[in-house]
């Protein structure tokens, strides 16, 4: 699945143009490097994504093969790191 259409089907993005901008931003790796949004993502692929304020850290689980119910969502991924992004002066 596209990685900006998962970030948007797991909730972890209000709509899937924000995630296809944070792509285009550099806010998203996938793996270790710059991710965009028609990168293929695959169960067992780490996600790092920064926005809101945070850098959150994720292992993919499994791929939804429809829509995700929000109370659904954490079921196809595991938050493995967040930490607070230094914000500007």
């Amino acid at each position: 699945m596209r990685l900006d259409m998962l970030l948007n089907k797991l909730c972890l993005t209000k709509t899937r143009s924000i995630a296809k901008n944070a792509c285009d931003k550099n806010l998203v790796s996938i793996n270790g490097k710059p991710g965009k949004a028609s990168a293929e993502v695959k169960a067992g692929d780490e996600i790092i994504l920064k926005l809101y304020g945070y850098a959150h850290q994720l292992k993919i689980t499994a791929i939804p093969t429809g829509n995700v119910a929000k109370t659904n969502a954490t079921d196809y991924y595991e938050l493995t790191g967040k930490t607070e992004l230094a914000k500007p002066s």
